[in-house]
């Protein structure tokens, strides 16, 4: 008589400064079989923590953290864990988001509110060393400009030109030259493909460049 060896439950880290969502994610693993909940964390230092303790073979990382970022905390997680494999759950579908936490390490990106079957299907895939982007996740990813990569003294500029700030009042709090900063407009203007401040605060805005 021959006795199939049962693999053991996939481990997961659920990752989310919201407990109620921490928690039915927690709730709807239970009900799945082959899954485990073995840590939940409502910030990045705490995820970094408890990942260490318990290492679990998926996290489910949401990407606003109130202390660090989520990309930043999948950063440093793999580099002391190279091997970790991470499952990003948001509601941010912005092309610069998904690519940013894709370049962090993740090997899934899921849009909160998505069937839960598809949460099943990702944390299986991933867990088996695959990818799992959905459809709606690759077409964001197949609009991003080529070269429309801002630096991070960019993204400071165009943080300021989205609260209202002229080029004098950029480069005074900057320390920079106006001329340097006037240079810097135009190159983000430029790579975000569009006319003014304006229209590149919104477009920053739906790629995930910015957040309100």
């Amino acid at each position: 008589m021959t006795h199939t060896v049962q693999a053991p439950p996939i481990r997961l880290m659920f990752v989310d400064d919201h407990p109620i969502v921490r928690i039915g994610l927690a709730a709807l693993i239970g009900t799945l079989p082959g899954m485990e909940t073995v840590a939940q964390a409502g910030s990045g230092r705490e995820a970094i923590a408890l990942h260490r303790e318990h290492t679990p073979d998926v996290t489910l990382m949401d990407l606003r953290l109130p202390d660090i970022s989520g990309v930043e905390t999948i950063r440093t997680i793999r580099a002391t864990s190279p091997e970790s494999r991470f499952i990003v759950v948001t509601t941010y579908e912005g092309d610069e988001d998904i690519h940013q936490a894709l370049q962090a390490g993740a090997s899934g990106y899921i849009i909160k509110g998505l069937p839960h079957n598809l949460l099943a299907e990702a944390i299986k895939r991933v867990h088996a060393g695959g990818r799992y982007l959905p459809p709606v996740v690759k077409r964001a990813l197949a609009s991003r400009t080529p070269n429309s990569d801002l630096s991070a003294r960019e993204r400071e500029i165009l943080a300021k030109i989205a609260q209202g700030k002229s080029n004098r009042e950029i480069a005074a709090e900057l320390e920079l030259a106006e001329i340097t900063v006037k240079c810097r407009v135009s190159a983000i203007l430029e790579r975000l493909d569009v006319n003014d401040r304006t229209e590149a605060v919104v477009a920053a805005l739906q790629r995930g460049l910015l957040h309100l």
